[in-house]
């Protein structure tokens, strides 16, 4: 299993269209095979920051998503509206592998 951190520099003045935003994706990611384990906004400190987190059975899975991604009308229609509402600055995604008992 591989799981996706994103870490988002958003604008605190559009919190409503990111969280508009967050709520596109989680189905989106989804219907494309992941576990989507949510968007964490701001709550206490910075006001800029938003976390995500996605789970894929491995980076090859996680690949597959980003390619069809690219082709689907409802990924595409998400990233138009992140473009035209500009509700996040910039992102930046780690991947991290789960470790349980």
């Amino acid at each position: 299993m591989i799981t996706c951190h994103v870490r988002y520099v958003i604008d605190p003045y559009k919190l409503a269209q990111f969280e508009h935003y967050a709520k596109l994706w989680i189905p989106l990611v989804e219907r494309l095979g992941g576990k989507h384990h949510g968007y964490f906004l701001p709550s206490e400190g910075a006001n800029n920051i938003a976390l995500c987190l996605f789970s894929f059975p491995s980076l090859t899975a996680y690949e597959a998503y980003r390619t069809a991604s690219k082709e689907d009308a409802g990924c595409q229609a998400a990233v138009k509206y992140a473009e035209a509402t500009r509700c996040f600055v910039s992102s930046e995604r780690s991947f991290f592998r789960p470790v349980f008992d």
